[in-house]
């Protein structure tokens, strides 16, 4: 019974793990008074698998919106809308442009700042992007590293990070769980 019980335990471990953060955030200084977001996890899945939920439409809607248009390529477009009674291209649209990319390797994206973020962050806006980077550690096995980079050093955006990081932390759970079960999220 022992024996079974080990076996039991051992199967359901990375079941278990799913509820639990696999999410490290961290925020670091520059030398030159910006702070950088940075967020790492791995995904039991291979690296084909990570990098096309980032790069196609059906891969976003999976994990992280329910509305998503994509043109992937460089100066391309993602759009995406977390409301699922909305539309692609009203008030409630994220667009973030394809600055540039490195098949399965890298991901810069640059977000269109609209009215519905705040002032101060539009005046750097030509300062902040996201850089995520994909390693393959095993052939099942991937690593994803995320940097917010452009933020100012200051009590603005540090208290602006603790929301990005809560949001960005569930959406990256989500992704998550979406690669390793199959089963889309629904916590958007």
């Amino acid at each position: 019974m022992k024996k079974y019980t080990i076996s039991i335990i051992l199967i359901c471990f990375p079941l278990l793990m799913i509820g639990q953060s696999r999410i490290q955030s961290v925020v670091d200084s520059t030398d030159t008074n910006n702070i950088v977001l940075k967020q790492t996890f791995e995904i039991n899945v291979v690296i084909d698998s990570v990098w096309n939920a980032y790069t196609t439409a059906r891969g976003w809607k999976k994990w992280a919106v329910p509305l998503a248009e994509i043109d992937f390529k460089i100066n391309g477009l993602i759009r995406t809308n977390y409301n699922a009674k909305g539309s692609i291209g009203d008030d409630s649209t994220i667009t973030l442009h394809i600055i540039n990319y490195i098949p399965k390797k890298m991901l810069t994206l640059q977000a269109e700042l609209t009215k519905n973020f705040p002032e101060f962050m539009k005046e750097d806006a030509k300062d902040l992007f996201n850089i995520i980077t994909f390693e393959e550690l095993a052939p099942n096995r991937t690593r994803v590293v995320s940097y917010g980079v452009g933020y100012k050093n200051n009590k603005k955006y540090k208290s602006l990070l603790q929301f990005f990081i809560k949001g960005n932390e569930q959406s990256y759970t989500n992704l998550i769980t979406y690669l390793e079960t199959g089963k889309p999220s629904l916590k958007y």
